[in-house]
This record gives C-alpha cells, structure tokens and sequence, in this order.
C-alpha cells in the first residue's frame, strides 16, 4: 500500500470519527433515551393531524407470478380526532393526492396516472374514513372504513396497531404512532386493468404518525 493510500485511508477515518463525535455531541439526552407508552389513557384528547414526514402508505401487487410489485404515494394528508376511550372511540380520516403516486419507473408512472387506470385528472382524490373499531388486542384491533378510489367507494378493513404515544424529543409536540395492514380487490373499484397478468388483490401497507393539533387551529 503506498504512502498517499495510507494517507487518505487515515484522513477518512478520522473525518468520520470527528462527524461521529460531533453528532452525539449535539444529541440531546431525550433523544438517546426516549420512550413511548402504549397507554391510550395517558394520550390528550383532541385532533391530531398526520405528519407527511413521517408516513409512509404502500400499495403491492402480484405481477407476473414473479413477486410482489410495490408502488407507494408521496403526497398526503390526514386527522385523527382522538377521544377519550381510546382508539375505541376515535376516528381518522387519510387524503392521498392519486398523481403523486411512485412506480419508480417513470413510464408505468403514466400509465397508471392514465384515462386507463386511476384516471387522476378526473379522480384527483383516494380517500379513506374510519368507520368504527373493533379491539382484538391490547393496543391494536381491525379498523373498518370507507376507502374511495377511481370514483368509487368500498368498506375495507385494516388491521391496526397503536405504537405509542408521547412528546416528540424534538419538537417537544404530542404524537401518536401507528401501524396498519389490510388488502381489497382493485376490480371492486373498476380498476381491472392488466388482470390476469397484475392480480386483482392489493395490498396496503400504512406506517404513520399524528401531532397535536396547535390550539386555535
């Protein structure tokens, strides 16, 4: 190994060993240390509004026979109007902008924006209402709702989970995390295009998080 390898290997490593000792530096206690309570007593009542940083909503479907293709929307919106009783008693509503849809390929992108599947400058909107809950589990239970795509308007389910609550570390703000599954057939909502060679059964996939709602607003 020369002399200039060695040298540039030494600089790198201690370039990273400063970045490392710099960030735990400036990373509060909290953080290292923070938890969060599955207690939906301990959670304030009121309307939290989804955090389009931190929710991540997929959708994967068979293709081909080969594997489980995933998709997934960039924009969102959302509000869970928590009340006391817990999830039990709350409810939450999930706007998707259906342009913002991400294939990562860019063609397929088109195609499924198109006249010919989700038809976006005529359907601007998915959406999806809670109906009602039904607890199968401490923390968790199978939330039911409305979920409107293409135009069209079907009863789904998803099997949800509420990861915890408490004040965000950062930004000091209540927040709620959650977790949910659930599947429904893409022909109930005229959307059979490509089948048989791209199932009919869609899976979505939900990983998002609420903050407290500023009082006011």
């Amino acid at each position: 190994m020369s002399r200039s390898t060695i040298r540039a290997t030494f600089v790198r490593a201690l370039l990273s060993a400063t970045l490392l000792t710099a960030m735990m530096a400036c990373t509060p206690l909290q953080v290292l240390t923070h938890t969060v309570s599955q207690n939906e007593a301990r959670v304030p009542a009121g309307r939290y509004d989804l955090d389009p940083d931190h929710c991540s909503i997929t959708f994967d479907i068979d293709h081909f026979k080969y594997s489980r293709f995933t998709m997934r929307f960039d924009r969102k919106q959302g509000q869970l109007d928590w009340n006391e009783g817990g999830l039990d008693k709350s409810s939450a509503t999930i706007t998707i902008d259906a342009a913002s849809i991400d294939t990562n390929v860019s063609l397929l992108d088109k195609m499924v924006k198109s006249a010919s599947m989700l038809d976006v400058s005529r359907y601007p909107e998915v959406r999806f209402a809670s109906t009602r809950f039904e607890r199968t589990g401490e923390s968790r239970g199978t939330l039911s709702g409305n979920l409107t795509i293409h135009g069209v308007t079907q009863p789904v389910t998803l099997d949800v989970t509420f990861n915890g609550f408490a004040p965000d570390p950062l930004t000091k703000k209540d927040t709620l995390g959650f977790s949910a599954d659930g599947h429904f057939s893409r022909a109930k909502f005229g959307l059979a295009t490509w089948y048989p060679a791209v199932g009919d059964d869609i899976h979505v996939r939900v990983q998002a998080e609420f903050v407290k709602t500023p009082a006011g607003r």
